[in-house]
């Protein structure tokens, strides 16, 4: 398949929550190639806070894990070369928003209002049943729908192997 047009003419404004960030970044999930290539590429801008990025470095040290101090920096030094650094100041209008059953993920929504987000990509179920509500901040979607979204903006050379073994081509 011959590369299609990979950049938006704007990259797409996104948030993603911690468990989208762990099957980017630690379990380098296949189901996420498409997001990374748009990452890469251009075509998706993260933006993150210290809300999130705590939660982040919280849940990298969970024993389930299994990550030695050196592998939870690394991957902590991933995710901030991959995201935009959103300072909350005090002058942040915040917008009405509706409210996330699990308050821990609240922090989400808040974070796709203040960057306007244009998708806020997650794999929590209390976060997804909020995608149809009329005070969302912006589209919320599974990695996987948003990675049908953004196929079309990021193509795979002929050599791509079923196991996703090649490299992205734009």
């Amino acid at each position: 398949m011959s590369p299609t047009n990979c950049k938006a003419s704007e990259p797409l404004r996104a948030v993603l929550d911690t468990n989208v960030v762990l099957d980017l970044l630690h379990f380098a999930d296949p189901r996420t190639r498409t997001l990374q290539a748009a990452i890469r590429h251009g075509v998706l801008r993260c933006f993150s806070d210290q809300a999130c990025l705590a939660e982040l470095t919280r849940v990298l040290a969970y024993p389930r894990f299994a990550l030695a101090a050196p592998a939870r920096e690394a991957l902590l030094g991933r995710y901030l070369r991959m995201v935009t650094p959103v300072t909350v100041i005090a002058s942040d209008a915040d917008r009405p928003l509706p409210r996330c059953r699990d308050a821990d993920d609240q922090k989400f929504l808040v974070l796709a209002a203040r960057c306007r987000a244009d998708l806020l990509l997650t794999a929590d179920r209390s976060l997804l049943t909020l995608a149809r509500h009329r005070l969302r901040p912006c589209a919320i979607l599974s990695s996987e729908a948003a990675a049908a979204r953004l196929a079309p903006f990021v193509a795979f050379d002929d050599t791509t192997s079923p196991d996703g073994g090649s490299e992205l081509v734009c």
